[in-house]
């Protein structure tokens, strides 16, 4: 099952500075980031290997998390949250705030042959 992480940070009068060092047990292969979403859902999938940590640097994100077992939904509403998603884990990015950055490291290269889009039966 998927599950937040807090993320090392300090914070002085010059600003905040948040630590991404070891944070994730696989080595990031891809980053990319995905932002100006209107009121569209994105993901819906999971993964054969891909390993995710997800990061809303800016604003607001929801995200429902499904291993087949339990379904969760994870409020990504600070940039020291970190979410990280497993392979199995079939997973709904939404309810964007208009100004949302949310940053993906994954543990490997994009190969459209790892996404499984079907989701679990009890899936939303």
């Amino acid at each position: 099952m998927a599950y937040i992480i807090n993320l090392l940070t300090f914070k002085d009068t010059r600003g905040t500075l948040t630590v991404l060092d070891q944070v994730v047990n696989f080595e990031i292969k891809r980053l990319f980031y995905i932002y100006n979403v209107d009121y569209s859902n994105r993901g819906g999938h999971r993964h054969h290997e891909t390993h995710q940590a997800v990061i809303c640097i800016q604003g607001s994100c929801k995200i429902i998390n499904d291993d087949g077992i339990k379904q969760e939904t994870f409020v990504l509403d600070s940039p020291e949250k970190c979410l990280i998603i497993r392979p199995e884990d079939w997973h709904i990015m939404h309810d964007f705030s208009t100004d949302a950055i949310l940053l993906v490291l994954a543990s490997t290269a994009f190969d459209p042959k790892d996404y499984i889009y079907e989701p679990y039966n009890h899936t939303l």
